[in-house]
């Protein structure tokens, strides 16, 4: 009976042993997989490249940056910073410095997005981001606003955003229910709103009969409506109706 207790006591010795090998293991392959993010600004976007490959790492030129103090080629900022712990094959973004700045952006308000972006363009500078909002009394294409603005001294991207004007956008408008009310009055509302009135059609006064015995004229009363009372028009939109002469 004792010699069963020491194997199997012996047995559990070597599980524990086992498991904590196999624990110990595992740590190991983890952290053999981590690597620290080396310092990469001052060096080329190439010396970089070389040195984030030697440690299993990519890299990744993201953005471009005036610095006055890291000269330009050089990378002047880093994602994730040196020291962090990160997996093999981990992307490192990184900045390129374009040197001081020397020149400032142009005037480009007013002139067609076209001639905005040659010229942002002679000034070694780049269009950046681009929006379009409607500008009532605006060419559609026109530069109403820059960023940053013309002659900044504190530029720090080589892009130049603008914001154009765009196309008009159309008014919409709740149908409102013109039922029993007169062709003049739904017209005349409808005129207001920039909403013409399309079609107008007579219901017989009899069923059965080929044509009502009076003409359609102001006073006419609207039986139905085309959009109906409740839905969305645009305006410009035509609303057709049919009325009781």
């Amino acid at each position: 009976m004792k010699s069963f207790f020491r194997i199997l006591l012996l047995g559990l010795v070597l599980v524990i042993v086992a498991l904590i090998s196999a624990l110990t293991s595992m740590r190991f392959a983890i952290h053999g997989r981590q690597v620290s993010v080396p310092k990469l600004v001052g060096l080329t976007p190439d010396e970089a490249g070389r040195t984030a490959e030697d440690l299993g790492l990519s890299l990744r030129v993201d953005r471009q940056f005036y610095s006055p103090n890291i000269p330009a080629g050089k990378i002047v900022s880093q994602t994730p910073d040196a020291g962090a712990q990160v997996r093999r094959g981990w992307r490192v973004l990184v900045a390129e410095s374009l040197g001081p700045m020397r020149v400032s952006p142009p005037d480009v308000v007013g002139q067609s997005e076209r001639a905005a972006a040659i010229n942002i363009r002679r000034r070694g500078l780049q269009v950046g981001e681009e929006a379009a909002v409607s500008a009532p009394g605006k060419d559609a294409g026109t530069v109403i606003a820059q960023s940053p603005p013309a002659n900044s001294t504190s530029v720090t991207s080589p892009n130049v955003s603008l914001l154009t004007s765009g196309p008009p956008q159309q008014q919409a408008y709740v149908m409102p229910s013109f039922v029993g009310s007169p062709l003049a009055s739904a017209t005349r509302a409808l005129g207001n709103a920039r909403i013409h009135v399309g079609s107008v059609t007579a219901a017989p006064d009899v069923p059965g009969d080929a044509a009502p015995l009076a003409p359609i004229g102001p006073a006419s009363i609207i039986l139905s409506q085309t959009p109906a009372p409740g839905q969305r028009v645009q305006e410009g939109q035509p609303v057709n109706f049919e009325v009781r002469p």
